[in-house]
């Protein structure tokens, strides 16, 4: 018999007996399915057998990992019915590439996937759910791996393993479709019976329903912007031929990195290019609002637009909403008594409303400045006065939500939405998160200029992420533009930076297990020489030595 603690009371378990069949007495008690455990704070699958003084903690697919394990599982599930329903060569030509919705957008390179062969692989994956066919992991040598995948086309896979230094990889098999997944799976089958097949553009999208309400669906809601946002920066990725993370390695051992940071840049400044030109050819726009979730490099996109406006005649002036703070002791508090700086009561909106239409009016106006250790705004003598052409690039969380500038006239108004999302795959099945990259980033931008370790940067994530879902997401789609910050090769870089940062993190505290994520994600990639990122770079927001104050 084995001595474990789970949830909280201490029991006997058989010698032997797997996390499986403890779950399965513990589901009772839970909402949602459990997929995952956590066993002394390690994440475990439930294949895995019970150790002796273990404390256990199960996670259900309502929780953010084990909902990030059911969309994995059911990832595998869709190949394995395509593999079924159309054969090998069709599913090698499957790639998943970005999230839409509440799911995977995903496109086929061999056929249309249209509503017939959309709903064969549906009726497929059902079957397959209905007879719970368990999903089996097993580790082979990598140069076993990439000979496999090398044979059964999967390149992208068979060139991440090339640059792997583990002498081993874990594969998942599914009745006999074997694949690579980055994380953990399911134990079986029967645990993925919440999907659907939408078509959507030139692909189709895999959805699942939203962690909050793990089986139901809620409506399919593309943001089109969005979409086409990240379907253009996929596209320059496989122009530039750096679409995954072994095509980006392959690059760096090649020396020639240094051409695709260049290329990189030049689009992103081109880009930059024509949205100052879209501005300049409209002269009613004198407010350029700009806002994105945290690391998306707002400041230094605000400095490259404003170089863009000079180019075209215009003479910006930047505006920090910080600086329009509600003293400290009017600031609002949340449930748990701390001050809630993100939410728009935090704002002096009156202050922000009244200047801006003075400024508009041709009025002189005397600017503040927020002392963030007093908590109150200050005037230093700074004043500013617009001519006929001069803008105002405005750059705040709230920029897009017209209840910040409400009594500004909209036919003023040029609203951008700026996003870090992330256009490399790690191969091409799996996706990078656009939160992880953001989060990475943030780590290394904290430790540099405000002496944060990661683990207070991981564990403020969560309310940074709330904060994001309440007073930036539900704007996005209001923007004239969206503008994608991410750098393909940035991870690349920000490596070296939040390696050493996340190795600081203990076994046994609370943000260990996501460190150690992190770490495992980060060793997919070769290092590059942060010297030949550019000094005005976005990345160098968070690296540091940009050209531009950030």
């Amino acid at each position: 018999m084995k001595q474990i603690v789970v949830e909280g009371k201490k029991r006997e378990v058989p010698d032997g007996m797997t996390y499986l069949e403890l779950a399965k007495e513990y589901q009772k008690n839970y909402s949602h399915d459990i997929v995952l455990v956590l066993e002394n704070g390690k994440m475990r699958e439930l294949f895995r057998k019970v150790e002796d003084d273990s404390t256990v903690t199960f996670l259900t697919t309502g929780h953010i990992d084990g909902h990030k394990t059911y969309k994995r599982s059911a990832t595998l599930l869709l190949l394995k019915a395509i593999f079924d329903v159309a054969g090998k060569e069709v599913v090698t030509g499957i790639k998943v590439h970005f999230s839409v919705s509440q799911g995977y957008y995903c496109t086929s390179r061999y056929l249309a996937p249209d509503d017939k062969f959309l709903a064969g692989v549906q009726a497929r994956m059902e079957e397959l759910v209905s007879q719970s066919i368990p999903i089996r992991k097993k580790t082979i040598p990598v140069e076993e791996a990439i000979e496999n995948f090398s044979r059964r086309g999967m390149t992208d896979k068979a060139k991440l393993f090339w640059y792997r230094r583990s002498s081993t990889v874990n594969i998942y098999e599914l009745d006999g479709f074997e694949d690579y997944y980055y994380g953990y799976m399911v134990p079986d089958t029967g645990y993925l019976k919440y999907f659907r097949l939408i078509p959507y553009d030139e692909g189709f999208v895999l959805e699942f329903p939203p962690a909050k309400t793990p089986e139901t669906f809620g409506p399919f809601k593309p943001e089109q912007k969005l979409f086409m946002t990240l379907k253009n920066s996929t596209k320059w990725s496989e122009v530039l031929e750096v679409a995954t993370i072994g095509a980006l390695n392959e690059q760096i051992t090649c020396g020639k990195i240094g051409d695709i940071i260049l290329a990189q840049e030049a689009i992103m400044e081109k880009q930059l290019g024509n949205i100052a030109a879209q501005i300049a050819s409209q002269k009613d726009k004198k407010l350029i609002m700009i806002a994105g979730p945290s690391s998306s490099g707002k400041t230094t996109f605000s400095h490259r637009l404003s170089i863009q406006l000079l180019a075209h005649g215009l003479r910006p002036h930047p505006i920090a909403v910080d600086n329009y703070f509600v003293e400290r002791e009017d600031t609002p508090k949340d449930e748990e008594g701390n001050y809630n700086f993100e939410c728009l009561g935090a704002m002096d909106i009156d202050l922000f409303n009244t200047q801006m239409s003075a400024l508009l009016g041709g009025e002189e106006v005397s600017m503040p400045t927020f002392n963030f250790l007093t908590g109150k705004k200050e005037y230093k003598g700074n004043t500013l006065k617009l001519g006929a052409e001069d803008v105002l690039v405005i750059e705040g969380i709230h920029c897009l939500n017209d209840a910040l500038s409400h009594s500004l006239p909209k036919e003023n108004k040029f609203k951008i939405y700026l996003s870090a999302l992330t256009q490399l795959n790690i191969d091409e099945h799996n996706r990078i998160a656009t939160t992880d990259g953001r989060l990475i980033r943030r780590m290394v931008r904290d430790a540099r200029t405000r002496g944060a370790g990661a683990k207070k940067t991981i564990s403020m994530w969560a309310s940074v992420r709330r904060g994001e879902d309440e007073n930036i997401f539900p704007y996005q789609g209001d923007a004239d533009v969206m503008f994608n910050s991410a750098l393909i090769y940035e991870l690349s870089v920000l490596k070296q930076y939040a390696e050493p940062l996340l190795l600081g993190i203990r076994q046994g505290e609370p943000e260990y297990t996501e460190a150690k994520r992190l770490l495992k994600f980060l060793n997919y990639f070769q290092g590059i020489d942060s010297n030949l990122v550019p000094n005005n770079s976005i990345l160098r927001e968070f690296i540091g030595g940009s050209y531009f104050n950030v």
